[in-house]
């Protein structure tokens, strides 16, 4: 992954923390993710130009009410009327600690709700945890793990009432299946209607996967296969809902690439989580039936995300960004796919 520093990623990000994590109330502020996908593809002169283009799209922060609490931080969980309070808490917390440290003690509170806000926080954060990883640490950087988390503890969203089943017609029970089959065996519900906790209220079972891993190497393994099959599902399937379905592969995503920077006992928890978003995605807009996609003709991937880049949309350059993790001409088709179904930036 190319690495560079030319202050590009933190003039933006400067940019965006004086903007909310939402805007008209529900939809997410993707441009940090975006920013952060095009730096870590050595793309930083066209971060700025992008960051242009979207910013009809940011609002101004929001509004400050109380100071979140050590013992008080329970009963502002999930509260989204409070996120500025929980950003300037995580902005606290990272001023003392090492931002590592901040992450291994928050993350197993967050995990159930990973769900909230479709999965944007724990994307947010993930994409933040990888340029503290691999680009280094600046205060830019580190302020936006900070609004990742707070965000995320603003929209935390458990579910309940999804069972994990032994898929009907297949031998060996739970973790019989690979990532592949299994996500063709999640159940589908159909056209429902509804937004994304609508939607995720009425899932109530996926199959048995991942509940049976334990180890830390194995979870990581598991989650790996995850995410190249929920990228390669979307080619054939990304029609059921072009925006949508890009979840199921870069909400896993999110997580693996936040595994190294955690402790090792969180790393099957982690896949647990992930693969019930997954699994739920999956099920909340799956299509009538597939449609075969093969990628036109032989192209590279860095080509692949200048058609991406040149395409705009921010779910497309999150979801190419992941496509790329993947490699191969499976996931790059599922990139092509992507562009060709969404809406460019307009």
């Amino acid at each position: 992954m190319p690495v560079n520093d030319t202050g590009s990623l933190d003039e933006a990000l400067e940019r965006l923390h004086a903007t909310g994590p939402e805007r008209v109330g529900r939809l997410s502020n993707h441009a940090p993710m975006a920013v952060e996908a095009l730096a870590a593809r050595g793309r930083d002169r066209a971060i700025h130009r992008w960051l242009d283009l979207y910013r009809d799209k940011l609002e101004d922060f929001p509004a400050r009410r109380e100071p979140i609490t050590e013992t008080g931080w329970r009963a502002a969980l999930g509260d989204p009327g409070r996120a500025a309070d929980w950003i300037d808490h995580f902005t606290r917390q990272t001023a003392e600690r090492p931002w590592r440290d901040v992450l291994a003690r928050w993350w197993p509170r967050l995990l159930p709700g990973l769900y909230g806000g479709a999965t944007h926080p724990v994307i947010r954060v993930g994409h933040a945890v990888r340029t503290l990883t691999e680009r280094g640490e600046t205060s830019p950087r580190v302020a936006e793990l900070a609004h990742g988390l707070g965000y995320w503890a603003a929209r935390h969203h458990p579910v309940t009432g999804i069972t994990a089943t032994a898929p009907g017609g297949v031998g060996g029970g739970a973790g019989a299946l690979t990532a592949a089959g299994a996500l063709d065996a999640v159940p589908p519900l159909g056209r429902p209607g509804g937004n994304f906790p609508e939607r995720l209220s009425r899932v109530s079972r996926i199959p048995g996967w991942a509940e049976r891993v334990t180890d830390p190497g194995p979870a990581r393994s598991h989650l790996a296969e995850l995410v190249r099959a929920a990228t390669h599902r979307y080619a054939s399937h990304g029609h059921g809902d072009e925006i949508m379905l890009v979840h199921a592969a870069t909400a896993p995503n999110a997580v693996l690439r936040t595994l190294p920077a955690l402790p090792r006992h969180l790393w099957a928890p982690s896949l647990h989580a992930a693969w019930t978003a997954s699994a739920a995605v999956t099920a909340m807009y799956a299509p009538d039936g597939p449609v075969p996609y093969r990628a036109p003709g032989r192209i590279t991937p860095e080509e692949v995300f200048d058609r991406a880049l040149a395409h705009g949309d921010e779910h497309v350059i999150k979801f190419t960004d992941t496509a790329l993790d993947v490699g191969g001409e499976e996931a790059l088709a599922a990139a092509l796919r992507a562009i060709e179904l969404s809406e460019p930036m307009g």
